[in-house]
């Protein structure tokens, strides 16, 4: 396919979803246990399965049948010792194979497929594809930097548009990942608003619930990578929200990290962003 599809951002985003979609077939194939997951700890000790080698090799080949030009760094690629220069590359994919490892390997549902483009270090498309639950998240920025941002359901074929929600009156509903009643960094955050209710999750989905207007922030105080974010970062982006530094800084990627780290960051609805004191 052309480069062409970089000017028309829902073309090309409709083509990801596909990539995305096939990938999960794969990834539940092994989930399903047609074939075998053969999990393993990496150097740094967090979990890797044949299925996020093999769901990653698949999504780089189909991505560069699409766009041959744009790099790929994908979490086992860059695993592995391969290594893009930024510098010399306006556009490149930020791809995590199988967010969520620890609960595939569960058996749990809360996994996802992960896709983002970047352009001069900026999320300009996700797809976030969840196999287990049929669920598919997308959403672009075109020139004009207005963006769309649609949740898919398999089960009807049926997509809405989603955006952030306004601050609710009754409380925020806070996504987290490692909540436990004692994370002195959220409370401090949080401590100047109502929270109405917590709710723990895995994977990129919790960014999802607020690009869907079902959440409202959702603060990481631990390590994560470029490509756990940029697929989220892009549709939330799309739907009105944003994630920041510490700083009040929209995240960028392409980093001079040498794994790739991103700082501690919030993810939220614009109109909780903007109130907020960092």
């Amino acid at each position: 396919m052309s480069s062409k599809l970089l000017s028309h951002p829902a073309a090309l985003c409709n083509v990801v979803r596909r990539v995305a979609v096939d990938a999960g077939g794969l990834i539940l194939e092994y989930f399903d246990g047609i074939r075998h997951m053969e999990a393993v700890d990496k150097d740094d000790g967090s979990p890797v399965t044949c299925a996020d080698r093999e769901a990653e090799k698949q999504i780089a080949k189909a991505l560069a049948d699409i766009l041959p030009d744009i790099p790929l760094v994908g979490e086992e690629s860059f695993a592995a010792g391969n290594r893009v220069d930024f510098d010399d590359h306006e556009y490149f994919w930020l791809v995590d194979p199988l967010d969520g490892t620890k609960a595939f390997i569960r058996g749990e549902g809360e996994f996802t497929v992960n896709i983002g483009l970047i352009h001069k270090g900026e999320p300009v498309l996700g797809v976030i594809y969840a196999p287990e639950k049929g669920d598919l998240y997308a959403g672009y920025i075109e020139d004009g930097g207005q963006g769309r941002s649609i949740r898919y359901f398999e089960d009807t074929d049926n997509e809405k548009v989603i955006r952030s929600r306004k601050m609710p009156k009754d409380g925020l509903t806070v996504m987290s990942s490692n909540y436990r009643g004692g994370s002195v960094p959220q409370d401090n955050l949080l401590g100047g608003f109502k929270v109405k209710k917590i709710i723990r999750q895995s994977s990129s989905l919790k960014i999802c619930a607020i690009a869907n207007g079902k959440a409202d922030i959702y603060p990481r105080f631990g390590p994560t990578c470029e490509w756990d974010t940029a697929a989220g970062h892009a549709i939330l982006r799309a739907a009105g929200g944003d994630i920041i530094d510490l700083d009040g800084r929209p995240l960028r990627y392409g980093g001079t990290h040498e794994r790739l780290l991103n700082p501690h960051f919030i993810a939220a609805s614009a109109d909780l962003l903007s109130v907020m004191e960092l």
